[in-house]
Parts: structure tokens; sequence; C-alpha cells
């Protein structure tokens, strides 16, 4: 995934961004990339390292949720930062699997200019709306 897919909505004290993809994969990768954009700037962001995340979830919010709040304890724990993104997405009886490959580095201040510190990802305003081929995530990050 590549490319910036993704727009940051009004709010008042907030961070709140939909992201969009030709499929679900491509949304949730697009939201993570959003995320990274509210933290720095993701042209910035070489593809030096690969992480694989894996998160598990009842249903399509708790996953966007989950997958999104595993990059921050990510970034915060490990430091990386990330640019690039390949999602796989299984969901059956209530059960989804995200399995995804992140591509980065560890942030640099004196390479990666500093932005807005994300506190935490939230449900509030979060949706996910599939169809005529195409698919948008909307998810509110509290800075």
């Amino acid at each position: 995934m590549s490319g910036r897919s993704y727009r940051f909505l009004e709010h008042t004290s907030d961070a709140y961004v939909a992201a969009s993809g030709r499929n679900l994969e491509e949304a949730f990768a697009s939201a993570a990339l959003a995320m990274s954009d509210i933290m720095t700037d993701p042209e910035t962001v070489r593809p030096l390292e690969s992480v694989a995340v894996e998160v598990v979830a009842d249903d399509l919010e708790s996953l966007l949720y989950r997958w999104l709040e595993r990059l921050l304890v990510i970034f915060e724990v490990n430091g990386m930062i990330f640019s690039k993104y390949n999602v796989e997405i299984r969901g059956r009886c209530g059960r989804y699997e995200l399995k995804a490959n992140a591509e980065g580095e560890r942030f640099d201040p004196a390479i990666h200019p500093s932005e807005v510190a994300i506190k935490a990802v939230t449900y509030h305003g979060m949706g996910i709306t599939c169809g005529d081929g195409s698919c948008e995530v909307r998810v509110l990050f509290d800075i």
C-alpha cells in the first residue's frame, strides 16, 4: 500500500481521519499511514525494517482499533515509525484476524520532523463502510 488515501476531518481538539481503499485491507493501511502523518511526515520514513503485526477481534471496529493501537505501542516502546503497510484480513464466525507487515525505521528527530503526539486511538466516531469497490474507515485519535 502506498500513496495517500486519507483526509483529515474537522474536529475541535483531536485528529479525526477518513481513510479509504479499494478494499478493507487498503483502508486499514491508509488509516495507519494517516496515523504516521499525524506524528511526522511519512515521506521522510524509509522502509528499512519490516515488523510483523497480528491482531484478532470479534468485530471489524475492534480489529481497526487493535491494529492502530498495536502500531502506536510499537512506536512508543520500540521507537519505530512506519510508512508502508501490507495488510491481510480474514474473518468468519465473528472472529477477524489481521496479519500485516509494516515497513519503516526507528524514529529520529534529525530526520523525521516531530508533529503531534498521539495519546490514544479511540472508538469515538469510529465507522467502517464498504460498497461499490471501495471501503472507508473513520477513526479519531486523541492528541
